[in-house]
């Protein structure tokens, strides 16, 4: 098979001779073969593993997102993913990228309530005036 990992901004895994792909999806882990039946699939966050001909177990966290699969193209598109040599690796890496995000979040939350507080204040000056 091949398979396409997408990024909202670039791809982020192209890899031919795939022989098999496991996804979680909201109903459970399902495996995807090269002779399964074309499918879409909802996919929620957690480990897509996939198996290339020389018997390699590749592993990627990957976010909630959409897998295409017809004939032998599997293509996913996901917000975010991280490619992990093993578990425990890849989880450490899961780790670190959550709370570098969560840290982005909360500025992004910060400066938001700013802006807003600056809105209301001019409107309640312009409502006086």
């Amino acid at each position: 098979m091949h398979l396409k990992i997408l990024l909202p901004f670039q791809v982020f895994t192209d890899q031919t001779e795939v022989v098999r792909i496991v996804a979680e999806t909201h109903h459970g882990s399902f495996g995807f073969w090269p002779h399964r039946l074309d499918c879409v699939a909802s996919l929620v966050p957690g480990v897509l593993v996939y198996e290339t001909e020389g018997g390699d177990e590749v592993y990627t966290a990957i976010d909630e997102g959409v897998l295409v699969k017809f004939g032998l193209d599997v293509l996913i598109s996901v917000r975010n993913a991280i490619a992990g040599s093993d578990l425990g690796h890849l989880q450490a890496e899961v780790k670190k990228e959550f709370l570098t995000l969560e840290e982005q979040q909360q500025s992004v939350r910060a400066t938001m309530a700013k802006l807003e507080t600056n809105v209301v204040r001019k409107l309640v000056e312009m409502h006086h005036d």
